[in-house]
């Protein structure tokens, strides 16, 4: 069967169909692509009612479809719109499909690979849960088998125990029916009670402490701890023994200062700081732990709490500080080194001398060749002897460093320059020496010089009541030199024979005590102090207290940085371990426990600022009283002191406050010893003052926050540079002098009013000249009714610097014209001086 329609050109081919009902079609696909698909055609079959047998179906004839060819090919017209050839463009089609089909299986790999990750994390966290699982079993068969043997411990504790009340009821009741069954009755026996009931689930009791494993077992009823049930267990024993439970009061004797904080108080009693701030409360009084009760109260609560009270002033902590100076037993009591002083004016050649004795070279160390803190060490002289010497500064500003050395030693040995002669600091030292009743040992040196004249030099010092050997005195004078070590021997002997005179002795058994000779702060140590040991010996871990400082001696150095484990008598130590740098010249001394130590460097504390507040109260209603007075305020320049020694430190602090007068002064913010630190430069910038830095810098950060802040930091090495420049800047503030030079006389013989200048006095000068510019006074009847400037001087009309004597002129004032016939004028000049201070 074909069909019969006409075929036309460009008409798609008829479907051809085969006998046995199957064709094929060309199908399109995307890309340009096609295929041949076999379709099959089948005849709708219709069977009417009536018919018998169903018809037969016939089956059409085979239709042989030819395959349709597009009309444009389709991949070369996508290749040309690319503008591409057919061939790149299917290789690019190829490319693409490749990279897809390596993308699909990417992602199918990763997705397997998350896959198998979480089926990983599955199996370990069910892994986990199982562990935890295990460890919660074995938690709870652990507490069941100490609940059970405690059960039986008391199951055989109750049956060892004698039984009473209906315990020993049953326990008849049992013996009972025992001796009627051996007799052979019969006892009825009774029903057993059944158990207690309880609802499904619940535990037999609260058993076991909260434990980890507990509260994460999801449980939300805290189970009662096994410190709970040995209380209760306890209670109940107590009961049973007819004791009341509560322990017996302790009666203790407290000891009350003049103030003391409600948590000191507890302790001291023993008692809960609650329990006392709880009465405190009850009394009508709301305190704190930290809140300060007087001694009268503090008695109150430590009676009440039924404790005995012992006062005390807070004064006794230091009373009780205060160094036995009772001597020890003879036998007790060892010879030791004597200490020795070298003092006398700056640059007379102390440390030279010494530098001599010992042959090294400490002068060419210092600064500018003076002595700036006081040096601690031991000599050993050529006879064997040993001696202790401290090398005191020589210049006016150490003063309080020479009294200290004056005050520690023995022996002061006076160096006087042989063609100097005495000097100031000479006399200064001379007079510390006598006050603290200190043998004198004159060494004359420079005895190499030219001008030295010793026999000048003895002669001066009997003005001072110091007389030599050689005056029918008891002061030795020995000549030296210490740049030619000449009569070192000589000085050496006489430093041990004044020493054996004396009979130095120390008891080394006893707790140490001394002087401190001088402290530091130093990066990496912390507080080093000098210490000069008089009694006792010292040793590594030991208390010590040091004016408002405490601590352990954790190192022990001599002047050779040699490690020490101990010190002795007269021996001079640095000292790590304090908790600040001590004041040169406070004592210092062994307690024997942290206690005591702190109970003391508190008081102290406190001392210091109650002195401190009082004094500046005073001084404040004082600076008001005169600014009443004077109605003006002083000036004054605020200086931040930092130095490389605590006595250095305080010698600058007191030099510069020296300095002044009523007008203008230097006051020290703060002084104390180490490098300079960003605390001290924002203290500073908030007080509006320069810091003074001797022989110390200032850090990288504090340099950085200076430069901010614009704080200015003057580094100075030597005493007397410092002190003279803060004198020139004082001076610098003082308000110049006004000084007044009188140069002459004019009378005024006539009046011109003229109506440029006003009026005009025409005068004849009587003495001495008149200046242009100068100062007048108008004088009428010896009284001065103006003060001011002259502003016109004429000769004829003519304008002229002056005018002599015998001359007649035209003057004219600034500003005033109120002149008359017969007025006195007063030329005068003002020369403004700069001040100095004295």
């Amino acid at each position: 069967m074909t069909d019969k329609t006409d075929k036309k050109p460009g008409a798609r081919k008829p479907l051809s169909l085969s006998t046995s009902g199957k064709g094929s079609v060309r199908q399109s696909l995307s890309g340009g692509r096609s295929k041949a698909v076999v379709v099959e055609k089948k005849k709708k079959v219709i069977i009417r009612p009536g018919s018998g047998a169903a018809p037969k179906v016939k089956v059409a004839p085979k239709i042989t479809v030819p395959a349709a060819k597009p009309k444009v090919d389709e991949v070369a017209l996508a290749a040309k719109k690319l503008g591409l050839s057919k061939a790149e463009y299917e290789k690019r089609q190829a490319a693409l499909s490749t990279a897809q089909a390596q993308a699909d299986e990417r992602e199918a790999k990763k997705a397997a690979e998350q896959a198998e990750r979480e089926k990983r994390m599955a199996e370990e966290k069910a892994a986990l849960e199982a562990k935890k699982k295990e460890e919660e079993a074995a938690e709870l068969r652990r507490l069941e088998a100490e609940e059970e043997k405690r059960q039986k411990e008391e199951a055989e504790k109750l049956a060892a125990r004698k039984p009473v009340g209906a315990a020993a009821a049953l326990k008849k009741e049992e013996d009972t029916r025992s001796e009627i069954e051996k007799a052979g009755g019969r006892v009825k026996k009774k029903r057993a009670a059944p158990p207690p009931t309880r609802s499904k689930g619940e535990t037999k009791r609260r058993r076991g402490k909260l434990t980890i494993v507990s509260a994460l077992a999801g449980n939300d009823e805290r189970q009662r701890s096994l410190a709970s049930v040995k209380r209760a267990r306890e209670r109940e024993k107590q009961r049973q023994r007819g004791g009341s439970g509560d322990r017996e009061k302790v009666q203790r004797e407290v000891v009350i200062p003049e103030a003391i904080t409600v948590s000191e108080l507890s302790n001291r009693m023993a008692e809960r700081a609650r329990d006392v701030v709880k009465y405190l409360m009850q009394q009508g009084t709301m305190a704190t732990m930290n809140d300060v009760l007087d001694a009268d109260t503090a008695q109150l609560i430590v009676e009440d709490f039924g404790h005995t009270v012992k006062r005390v002033s807070e004064s006794d902590v230091e009373e009780n500080f205060i160094i036995d100076d009772t001597p020890s037993d003879e036998k007790d009591r060892k010879p030791r080194s004597p200490v020795i002083a070298v003092m006398g004016h700056v640059d007379h050649g102390k440390t030279s001398l010494l530098d001599a004795l010992r042959t090294t070279d400490v002068a060419s160390g210092e600064a500018g060749g003076i002595t700036q803190h006081i040096g601690a060490y031991q000599l050993k002289l050529k006879s064997g002897e040993q001696i202790t010497v401290l090398d005191t500064p020589g210049h006016a500003a150490f003063s309080e460093m020479r009294t200290r050395g004056a005050q520690a030693v023995d022996i002061v040995v006076l160096v006087v320059a042989a063609d100097d002669g005495v000097m100031p600091q000479t006399i200064e030292s001379i007079k510390y020496a006598q006050e603290a009743e200190t043998p004198l040992i004159i060494a004359i040196n420079k005895m190499d010089s030219y001008d030295a004249n010793p026999q000048k030099v003895e002669t001066d010092l009997l003005q001072h009541n110091v007389i030599t050997e050689s005056m029918s005195g008891d002061v030795q004078a020995i000549p030296v030199s210490a740049k030619e070590k000449t009569g070192l021997d000589d000085l050496a002997e006489a430093i041990a024979n004044q020493a054996e005179l004396m009979e130095l002795k120390a008891n080394p058994t006893r707790n140490a005590d001394g002087l401190v000779i001088e402290s530091k702060i130093e990066k990496g140590r912390g507080a080093v102090a000098t210490l000069l040991v008089k009694r006792g010996t010292l040793e590594r871990g030991q208390i010590v207290v040091a004016g408002e400082y405490w601590g352990k001696v954790k190192a022990m150095m001599d002047e050779r940085n040699a490690q020490l484990k101990k010190a002795g008598p007269s021996t001079p130590v640095e000292v790590m371990g304090l908790d600040g740098a001590p004041a040169p010249g406070e004592p210092f001394a062994v307690v024997e426990t942290e206690q005591r130590a702190r109970e003391l460097t508190e008081y102290r504390i406190r001392k210091r600022k109650e002195n401190q507040s009082i004094a500046a109260s005073g001084m404040a209603n004082m600076e008001q009283m005169m600014a009443k007075l004077a109605n003006k305020t002083s000036s004054e320049m605020t200086l931040l002191v930092k130095a490389d020694v605590e006595g250095s430190a305080q010698a600058i602090k007191t030099s510069l406050e020296e300095l002044g007068n009523d007008e203008v002064k230097a006051r020290v913010v703060y002084s104390a010893a180490g490098g300079i630190s960003e605390s001290d430069v924002q203290l500073a910038a908030s007080s509006n003052a320069p810091i003074i830095a001797f022989n110390v810098r200032a850090n990288r950060q504090a340099k950085e926050l200076a430069e901010k802040e614009g704080v200015e930091i003057r580094y100075y090495s030597i005493i007397y540079g410092l002190i003279d420049e803060i004198k020139g800047a004082l001076e610098g503030m003082l308000e110049p002098e006004r000084k007044e030079t009188f140069i002459g006389y004019a009378e005024v013989l006539e009046v011109f009013d003229i109506s440029k200048l006003g009026k005009v006095a025409g005068a004849k000068v009587t003495e001495g000249r008149v200046e242009r510019g100068s100062g007048v006074r108008l004088l009428r009847d010896d009284v001065v009714i103006h003060e001011g400037e002259l502003s016109t001087l004429k000769r004829f009309k003519d304008e002229v610097p002056k005018v002599q004597a015998g001359m007649e002129c035209g003057m004219g004032f600034l500003n005033y014209h109120d002149l008359r016939k017969g007025d006195q004028i007063e030329c005068f000049t003002v020369e403004m001086l700069d001040r100095k201070l004295d």
